[in-house]
């Protein structure tokens, strides 16, 4: 079959990093044309400043990747849908869980694919910890997501804006880990957000969740961290202790610790080309729920000004 002709909306770090070499390794696409107002894409590929040039002036294009700020993916992706074009969202996949919803029924009506992209259930650890625990009963789990978000974020002020989630950017990517691999749905309990005293969104959070048969579940969210990054899932079930590090790189069980070659975004693009032939979309919410949950039931509490 013809390769899949793909446009990335939004040049920044995660598309020159994962989005740009993902595609040139999968046969099944072409990189047809880059969009962003800012950033140029790869020498020799078509680019436009905004969508609607590329839809207007630009070469034909089947989907487009969007990777920009989610506070501005809602009216893009409307766009692209509204134009038969395949839809990939970049995690969190809006701003609002209303604003997925309602591409999630465009892209039903117009017969295309809405993908709602969570990277980090392609880590290499995730998939086997989630048959392992299929066959446990957990009794509880922890989750330690601590990064620095000077090392990761350098100067985007959108993080810290409303829809930007803050910590929560990073800490989506553990709750979507989550949400796949535990056997039961799990709901929040109780959520302080700290909260800088010159930001929207919190630097810190401290959470917990529970699943439908109670067993607890603590999260602990910071961007404060220095030195060494901690991307802990830690579950204890009947069978002994589950431990996801690294942001699911590595599985330690009780039999031996597990360590594979990590390909996310491979397996993103692998994923979004198999919904496309089977004319299929994926747009699932639960990580982003909770955090509207966390946001909804949190307990806010103002800290230092963060100058980031």
């Amino acid at each position: 079959m013809d390769p899949i002709r793909i446009a990335i909306v939004g040049i920044g770090k995660i598309a020159r990093d994962q989005h740009i070499p993902a595609i040139n390794g999968n046969a099944a696409f072409s990189l047809a044309a880059t969009v962003s107002p800012h950033n140029k894409g790869p020498e020799g590929i078509p680019h436009f400043d905004t969508l609607d040039d590329l839809i207007a002036h630009g070469p034909a294009v089947d989907a487009v990747a969007l990777c920009t700020p989610p506070q501005v993916r809602y009216d893009l992706a409307a766009l692209a849908l509204a134009k038969g074009m395949h839809v990939f969202l970049e995690k969190p996949p809006g701003a609002t869980l209303a604003e997925v919803a309602a591409l999630e029924s465009r892209a039903e009506k117009v017969g295309v694919t809405l993908f709602a992209s969570w990277h980090s259930r392609f880590a290499a650890g995730v998939s086997p910890a989630r048959a392992w625990l299929a066959e446990r009963t957990v009794s509880s789990a922890s989750i330690v997501w601590r990064e620095d978000v000077r090392v990761w974020h350098p100067g985007q002020a959108w993080i810290w804006e409303p829809g930007g989630l803050g910590v929560f950017d990073p800490g989506i990517n553990a709750l979507s880990i989550v949400t796949h691999i535990l056997p039961r749905p799990i709901f929040l309990q109780s959520a302080t957000l700290e909260i800088p005293a010159n930001r929207a969104a919190p630097i810190a959070a401290d959470i917990q969740f529970r699943d439908t048969a109670g067993a607890p579940i603590h999260m602990d969210l910071d961007w404060r961290q220095t030195g060494p990054q901690s991307w802990d899932i830690i579950v204890e079930t009947d069978a002994g202790t589950l431990k996801l590090s690294q942001g699911g790189a590595v599985l330690a069980l009780p039999s031996g610790t597990q360590r594979n070659e990590d390909l996310e975004y491979p397996g993103l693009y692998a994923r979004f080309a198999n919904l496309i032939r089977g004319g299929r979309s994926d747009a699932d919410i639960a990580p982003l729920r909770l955090v509207a949950d966390a946001f909804l039931r949190g307990n806010r509490q103002m800290v230092d000004a963060f100058h980031d």
